[in-house]
């Protein structure tokens, strides 16, 4: 299980400051706080300065990465901010976001094959959101070909087939569990990715939501998440469905994290 720890982003209000004034220090310490609860890659996102997003999202990457190559998940939109992340950038990134919006596709394709870069792509395209498991089959389809296609190796894509809120419809979760069912039984070397928080957007105590979601997801064959590893109960059950689901041989890494602290109630 790939996880990808989420909470580097300037929309939380500890964040966007520390952004702000450059604060290196607190930067750092919260990646290692998030490495050390077992996140794979970190996420940097400082989407909220839209107008300083080129500069600050530089910044974020060498103020993580200044003393040790930890390896990083480039979240933005922009192709310019992505570009002048990647230039900064050691080891092998993961960017946070490609689509089969013409633009966006053809801005990004290129730092792809110049970096070797991983990709999570979002099954969206310039018609706007998918509604249907058909409507994210054939956007995924999409995708891999056209990724594929130019030279991006398939074990480097992280299909993200995009979480929307049981809010806004009762039916969203069993839609998306059955599209990540799809996903996996027909491109078994791709990866699946989502952002699990999204699906309970709206509701009170979300974490019991994100919670049962993930279970439901990894037996669904879900294998990457964009989640908060330092929430011990989340993954103490991320940890706990491996073992049963047979991913975890004598429930060794359940045990491990057990031992270091990693989860708890």
């Amino acid at each position: 299980m790939i996880i990808v720890g989420e909470r580097i982003n300037t929309s939380r209000k500890r964040i966007e400051p520390a952004v702000r004034e450059k604060d290196a220090g607190y930067i750092k310490e919260e990646a290692r706080k998030q490495m050390e609860a077992g996140a794979d890659y970190i996420d940097v996102n400082c989407g909220t300065l839209v107008e300083e997003e080129v500069e600050r999202l530089a910044w974020l990457v060498q103020a993580v990465q200044e003393e040790e190559a930890i390896p990083l998940c480039l979240d933005s939109p922009n192709p310019e901010a992505v570009r002048a992340a990647l230039k900064v950038c050691k080891g092998k990134p993961l960017v946070n976001s490609i689509t089969l919006e013409k633009e966006r596709f053809s801005a990004l394709l290129p730092l792809l094959k110049e970096y070797e870069a991983s990709v999570v792509a979002l099954t969206m395209d310039d018609q706007g959101l998918p509604e249907t498991i058909d409507d994210r089959l054939r956007l995924a389809e999409g995708l891999i070909t056209n990724l594929t296609g130019a030279g991006v190796r398939i074990e480097d894509i992280y299909l993200d087939p995009l979480v929307r809120p049981v809010s806004t419809d009762p039916q969203n979760a069993l839609l998306l569990i059955e599209t990540i069912r799809i996903f996996r039984e027909k491109w078994p070397e791709v990866h699946i990715i989502c952002g699990l928080s999204n699906i309970s957007y709206g509701f009170p105590l979300r974490k019991f939501i994100n919670q049962a979601f993930l279970v439901l997801a990894l037996q669904a064959g879900l294998d990457a998440a964009i989640l908060d590893p330092l929430d011990q109960n989340l993954m103490g059950l991320l940890y706990a469905s491996q073992v049963l689901l047979a991913k975890d041989e004598f429930g060794m890494n359940y045990i491990r994290a057990y031992r270091e602290g990693k989860i708890g109630i």
